[in-house]
């Protein structure tokens, strides 16, 4: 019977160092394969080049790099991209390169399909199929900072966890993850740089807290009245707002960093006065900004971006109570890469 072979991202570089030794060759072979699967990206043992042709067979004898690929590209008339990631089982998820003028960031996912049920999010009609692994969600990385470099003459500045997935519900993974993209053995990008966001997890957001990250933490609020999103974001009746609120209040006293609201105005379900009212109290309780997301349909109707009215008046009560708000225009909306669109039409 052969045996399978067994992911060797999957191994922390003490583990590969101990392979070595268990396999007669020196402690620091593992360091040398350590930085080509992870600081230089390579997809083969053949493209290691300072290690000896028997070692790279009994690598290959033993183990397999499970390297995603660039299955589609689609490119914006606003230069955004959206890539079909394929990966080594065959499933698809998404990933997207949004450009401005002064950064270009990645949109990454981290589950095939998502665990939650927003109403108004294409990705969470799919069913989840399976969370990704650490090097999954780092490949990603890796393919936009190409893109980057290769479509914009700039390397990638900033990453985004908002793509397909709720990325507390692949909590290990996503932290691990973040490890490898920022650990000068890998990416070395800054953790300022990266955002994780949240559909609201309090658990979870309690224990990045103690787990001292050094992210940034964003979460899609979208309503501030419990019945309002529920009916919009049915997971809120596990989640409710007071544990949510609970749990960034924890998040602000161990942290000391401010939370972004991440929040759509829709046409006659969260566009009242009441509406607005309930968000400027919610926003009192740690410090934070709003950022007001242009909305993307999703072909059903049920949905509709607010009037500009509805928005003007969140903007001006908000700033009012010294709350920074931002309005976000949408990117990629011709390819469907904007915010809720990922897998509608894949």
């Amino acid at each position: 019977m052969k045996l399978k072979k067994k992911d060797i991202r999957a191994l922390t570089k003490e583990q590969l160092r101990d392979f070595f030794v268990e396999n007669g060759d020196k402690a620091f072979r593992g360091n040398q394969v350590y930085e080509w699967l992870w600081n230089k990206s390579l997809h083969t043992f053949e493209e290691m080049t300072n290690i000896s042709k028997q070692t790279r067979e009994m690598l290959q004898e033993n183990f397999v790099i499970n390297h995603i690929k660039v299955d589609s590209m689609q490119k914006s008339n606003d230069g955004t991209i959206k890539n079909g990631i394929k990966l080594h089982d065959g499933l698809v998820v998404e990933s997207v390169l949004i450009p401005t003028e002064k950064r270009t960031t990645a949109c990454v996912s981290s589950q095939v399909g998502c665990s939650l049920d927003c109403k108004f999010c294409a990705t969470a009609r799919l069913k989840r199929m399976r969370n990704l692994n650490p090097d999954e969600i780092y490949d990603q990385v890796v393919v936009i900072d190409k893109q980057s470099r290769l479509y914009h003459n700039k390397k990638l500045t900033n990453i985004v966890f908002m793509g397909m997935g709720e990325p507390l519900m692949n909590y290990k993974n996503v932290l691990k993850s973040i490890e490898m993209i920022t650990s000068p053995e890998g990416l070395g990008m800054s953790s300022k740089r990266i955002t994780v966001s949240t559909s609201g997890v309090p658990k979870m957001i309690r224990k990045m807290a103690d787990e001292e990250v050094k992210f940034n933490l964003a979460v899609s609020l979208h309503s501030a009245i419990d019945e309002v999103r529920t009916s919009i974001m049915p997971f809120n009746t596990t989640f409710p707002l007071k544990d949510l609120r609970e749990s960034l209040g924890y998040w602000y006293k161990k942290t000391k960093r401010a939370i972004t609201y991440e929040y759509v105005v829709w046409d006659g379900i969260n566009d009242r006065k009441e509406d607005i009212k309930a968000l400027v109290e919610f926003c009192k309780y740690v410090p934070c900004k709003v950022n007001l997301i242009e909305y993307n349909p999703i072909d059903d109707g049920e949905f509709q971006q607010a009037s500009n009215s509805a928005i003007n008046n969140y903007i001006s009560n908000l700033e009012m109570h010294d709350i920074t708000v931002n309005v976000r225009r949408s990117r990629g909306k011709d390819i469907d890469a904007a915010c809720g669109q990922l897998a509608n039409k894949s």
